[in-house]
């Protein structure tokens, strides 16, 4: 009975070792595969009751796990969707063989890493098959409220790289110095003036020239203007009429006193704001508060628009897509516009280590591995996603080999006792003869 157990002791280290050489080979054969994650091998004995000064071995039995939890090194590529994850999570995606069959919503995998690129319909797809998901954005490029704890919210990322956008002017800022001589009693009275353009709805330049004509008293300095605002859309309509005084004190010389609303909004000192009705629907204004020198100004001899900004833009085509660090997916255009399209979450579970593995770096929840939440990229805790760069492998080759060679040895070792059995079993039969 015991050199029996001896002999199945001896088989079962075989078949132990052979499991371990066997995640050593796929170790290996995967330590250039981006996002691999390595498997290893435990190794449990079997004890059997025993007694009576005779023991029964009860051999090994091996375990495997691939140690999901594990981050490879981050190394830098050239396409800027190329996605890998720094610290802790998992990008959802979804088989593209699926999203094309359109069978409602798309079964959600995970993986650390991967190489998007646009298909021919638009979706970002990796060369196994894997399109991106993602939280789609509202018009005005925020992100809606979604579930976080299912994947109902989430959809595969398809970019439309033929489309055209433009965005109207809402709010611009006017930084212009005018003269303080201009309000001079012998001063010629002559105005000021500018053109400052806008975007209106369909991406169409227009214009407001502000004129600025100075108040000339019979003596002294008035520090007084008149401020008028036409709209070019509106075959030059006046939109904004304003009566602006300036300070000459010693501290605040030169900055706003007031600012009287003849038409037009009515200016708010607390914000140093004026609302104007264009062709195109509202736009504030902003001239600067009273006191303070952040807008208009009237020092010294010189008319000078010093700093004009507005925001909006013209027509432009879309010319590439960017993934910043908080998983937002954003469309750059020719114009500069930048314009959120998607947020990309990153999964977090209880235990990675219990997802269950599949082909091509994807893993799928398990009961195992606990329920998911999808965070917000930087949040939580999970990482940030790293754009032009690419997960390495987990593999250690150094290490493999040194376990390469102990597996040899230890599987050698275990076919020497079942030679040596099988010879004592030789000599047990040769006794009758």
């Amino acid at each position: 009975m015991t050199i029996s157990s001896s002999l199945s002791a001896g088989v079962a280290g075989l078949a132990s070792n052979a499991s371990r050489l066997a995640t050593i080979s796929d170790n290996i054969a995967n330590s250039s595969t981006y996002g691999y994650k390595r498997v290893e091998t435990d190794f449990q004995s079997m004890v059997t009751a025993s007694g009576g000064g005779k023991y029964t071995a009860g051999g090994v039995r091996a375990g495997t796990q691939r140690l999901v939890d594990k981050s490879g090194s981050l190394i830098s590529t050239s396409n800027a969707t190329d996605l890998a994850i720094s610290g802790g999570g998992f990008l959802p995606v979804a088989s593209m063989n699926e999203v094309s069959n359109a069978n409602g919503n798309p079964q959600m995998f995970m993986t650390t890493t991967g190489s998007f690129r646009t298909n021919a319909e638009g979706y970002l797809v990796t060369e196994s098959g894997l399109v991106l998901m993602g939280f789609p954005a509202a018009a005005d490029g925020t992100i809606p409220s979604y579930p976080r704890d299912s994947s109902d919210g989430l959809e595969p990322i398809q970019i439309n790289m033929n489309q055209l956008t433009g965005v109207p002017t809402t709010q611009m800022s006017l930084g212009i110095n005018l003269p303080a001589s201009d309000t001079y009693f012998d001063a010629s009275g002559d105005p000021q003036d500018v053109s400052v353009g806008y975007y209106d709805n369909l991406g169409v330049s227009e214009t407001f020239d502000v004129t600025f004509t100075p108040t000339i008293p019979p003596s002294g300095a008035s520090n007084a203007w008149t401020m008028v605002i036409t709209d070019s859309a509106q075959a030059s309509a006046v939109v904004g009429e304003y009566t602006l005084t300036f300070t000459d004190s010693r501290t605040a010389g030169g900055n706003l006193a007031t600012v009287g609303t003849t038409s037009g909004g009515i200016y708010d000192g607390t914000t140093g704001t004026v609302i104007v009705n264009a062709a195109s629907g509202p736009i504030e204004i902003s001239i600067g508060m009273l006191g303070s020198s952040d807008g208009l100004t009237q020092l010294g001899y010189s008319f000078a628009p010093l700093n004009i900004t507005k925001d909006g833009s013209a027509v432009g085509s879309m010319t590439s897509v960017e993934v910043d660090a908080l998983g937002m997916v954003n469309a750059i255009f020719d114009t500069g516009l930048q314009r959120t399209i998607y947020q990309v979450p990153l999964i977090d579970l209880p235990n990675p280590n219990g997802l269950i593995a599949m082909d091509n770096q994807v893993y799928m929840a398990s009961p195992e591995s606990g329920a998911y939440y999808l965070w917000n990229a930087a949040e939580g805790p999970v990482g940030d996603i790293a754009s032009f760069a690419r997960e390495e492998s987990t593999t250690d080759v150094a290490k493999e080999l040194t376990d390469l060679i102990q597996t040899q040895r230890a599987y050698s070792s275990n076919a020497k006792v079942i030679q040596t059995v099988d010879e004592m079993l030789q000599e047990t039969t040769n006794i009758k003869r």
